[in-house]
């Protein structure tokens, strides 16, 4: 037995996968029990009355392409969120085994390993500048432990975790639990993905969007780049049409060469507009520390919030108050906007 069956729960090793009708796109449909017509308002190329492609062969082989990795390490599915959802259910028993997170961090971590009835193991990130304690860490994961949430850079907080200390885990706990990196906002750092170390670390695991730098929030979708057979193993749980059909022909759209040279030109702009709100940040009275960022967020702390969150929305403009997340009493994290935006949200706290 594999180390991904050992790890995994057995009951879903052992399942037999639902068999979705054959996707042999030569021949005329007479099996799915569709509808023959399409709508006269479907402005779709394959048309809404037919069951997209499971796992769209030719999405995963453009995905893969985009982050430089083998087709079979890749399941795509709706937002990172689905691949945090598939993998707490895919290596969680209920009511036996954990997950560990490092908050301040995202939160559906946690709420999927609560849905799932798992533990969640908390090893705080370091109060001042958020580095992740790679040995506190180690410490905590007990034999119940099967996923490690690390996300980097970090949201809320902006910061990247250090890389050496995220493979001195993942290297640690190799065939004990599956080390998973969310790379939502990494186009933003400037730095090389974790994906490339996957085919070297197989108990790790990177998940990355469409949703943040390519502008595809709306359109849901996200992958998880791990070793082929945490994909083969998770892709029996997946549902079998989890890409609807506009996603698709949005997505390959936009994965097209000129379209990606669109977005890294809007990246750009975005991460001059990210420098100046650092710049201008700390500078406004009612400021008292901005944090470093590498996503398309700043995280400040106020001396008042909640009259900053009001100034703000009488500006018509909606920042995200973070004063639930532990060690963030007074924090809010603004999302970098457009240069109008950034000029509004400045004159509203000055």
């Amino acid at each position: 037995m594999s180390w991904v069956h050992e790890l995994a729960r057995a009951d879903i090793v052992s399942l037999a996968p639902y068999e979705h009708a054959a996707w042999e796109p030569t021949l005329e449909r007479l099996h799915a029990n569709e509808l023959p017509w399409g709508a006269a308002e479907d402005g779709s190329r394959a048309g809404l009355n037919r069951y997209p492609e499971p796992q769209p062969r030719i999405l995963i082989e453009r995905l893969a392409e985009l982050y430089a990795v083998a087709p079979e390490c890749l399941l795509v599915g709706r937002g990172s969120d689905e691949a945090i959802d598939l993998l707490t259910r895919g290596f969680c028993r209920a009511g036996r085994d954990a997950v560990l997170v490092c908050p301040p961090t995202f939160g559906m971590y946690a709420v999927c390993a609560r849905i799932q009835g798992a533990q969640v193991i908390e090893v705080p990130l370091l109060a001042d500048d958020f580095t992740l304690e790679p040995q506190a860490v180690l410490e905590r994961c007990t034999a119940d432990v099967k996923l490690v949430f690390l996300c980097s850079p970090n949201n809320p907080t902006g910061n990247l975790l250090d890389e050496t200390a995220m493979l001195r885990i993942a290297d640690r706990l190799g065939g004990r639990a599956l080390v998973v990196v969310d790379e939502a906002y990494i186009e933003f750092a400037g730095t090389p993905s974790l994906t490339r170390l996957v085919p070297h670390l197989p108990n790790l695991a990177v998940l990355r969007t469409l949703s943040k730098a390519h502008g595809l929030a709306g359109a849901r979708c996200g992958s998880l780049i791990a070793h082929p057979e945490v994909i083969s193993l998770l892709r029996k749980i997946i549902p079998p049409y989890a890409i609807p059909q506009l996603t698709l022909e949005a997505v390959l759209g936009r994965l097209q060469p000129e379209a990606l040279a669109r977005a890294r030109a809007r990246l750009e702009v975005l991460l001059g507009e990210r420098a100046r709100l650092l710049g201008a940040l700390p500078r406004l009275p009612g400021v008292t520390r901005v944090w470093p960022s590498a996503a398309n967020f700043v995280l400040a702390q106020f001396r008042d919030a909640a009259a900053a969150l009001t100034r703000a929305r009488e500006a018509r403009l909606l920042v995200r108050d973070a004063r639930a997340y532990p060690g963030l009493g007074r924090a809010l994290r603004v999302t970098v906007g457009t240069p109008e935006q950034n000029r509004r949200l400045l004159e509203a706290w000055t």
